[in-house]
């Protein structure tokens, strides 16, 4: 998304409104020693507010929103403290709309959130939400999990099975409302790129089915935070334009012009159409 998301920064993980009027994504600063969750909203059909950080945002480390199906909640990852006092580790937290704007958020609370790091919620139209943890009932190293949402409240999480999971490591994963695909990164596979690749998962009878790899989009760099909305797949990625061999010398001017270009090695948010991606799967 250059020139609209997309610059010299580290843009990474977008979200937007069921009714496209409202995006949020985050920056993060180099080292993610710092993320923060910014705001823009539709000023007309083909245009977009100025970049702002979100009202909720701006003081602790907050990460990828993804909305409810119905665009009321908007969920996130955030280290932010349950009372005053040091930051604590990542949890899902969320925001409902209001007629002002968006308010304070609250903590998701047991069952979804623990002592471990919660991150990359995505959310159904039956509630149920998927998010990503290093637990110890985990398949592997880092999973996706998934809890229910019945009688008001959350069960127990549980690993996605191993059409998704694997031993090694799969994160931040967006699933459809209606739970009819699933896409998520993967870091080690054999069909890895080299950085962690984009794979995707139908639901067939019930079952997710085995995960394929999305090749033709996926890069040597890091490709992950998928995110589906109006017909389009974004995604972030570390992929960039910087050559490491010139045939002359390189000058500073020259250097401080791709060091400064939206290719310059920080993450960025991508798009294609998602009927694109679809056509690819066997």
């Amino acid at each position: 998304m250059d020139g609209i998301v997309s610059t010299n920064l580290g843009e990474r993980d977008m979200a937007i409104s069921p009714d496209g009027t409202e995006m949020f994504y985050t920056i993060q600063s180099n080292q993610h020693v710092m993320s923060t969750i910014i705001r823009r909203h539709k000023t007309s059909a083909t245009a977009w507010s100025s970049p702002a950080v979100a009202s909720f945002s701006g003081t602790f480390s907050d990460l990828e929103p993804a909305f409810s199906p119905d665009g009321k909640r908007l969920f996130f990852s955030s280290n932010r403290p349950l009372s005053p006092g040091k930051t604590k580790d990542y949890d899902v937290w969320v925001t409902e709309k209001t007629g002002s704007g968006w308010s304070a958020p609250k903590n998701l609370g047991a069952p979804i959130n623990t002592s471990a790091n919660e991150f990359y919620p995505s959310v159904t139209n039956d509630g149920n939400i998927y998010f990503t943890a290093e637990y110890q009932n985990g398949v592997g190293k880092e999973d996706i999990f998934m809890s229910q949402y019945k009688d008001n409240g959350y069960s127990l999480p549980v690993p996605v099975d191993t059409a998704v999971n694997s031993k090694l490591w799969e994160f931040n994963a967006f699933v459809s409302p209606d739970e009819s695909f699933i896409l998520f990164t993967s870091y080690g596979r054999k069909d890895d790129q080299g950085g962690g690749d984009l794979y995707i998962s139908v639901k067939k009878d019930g079952r997710w089915q085995p995960a394929v790899n999305l090749v033709s989009i996926n890069s040597p760099q890091l490709d992950y935070c998928p995110f589906v909305s109006n017909g389009k797949l974004y995604f972030t990625s570390g992929r960039h334009a910087i050559k490491s061999l010139n045939e002359k010398a390189t000058t500073y001017a020259e250097l401080v012009k791709s060091y400064n270009g939206t290719a310059n090695g920080s993450e960025n948010i991508y798009w294609l159409e998602f009927s694109e991606v679809m056509k690819r799967i066997p």
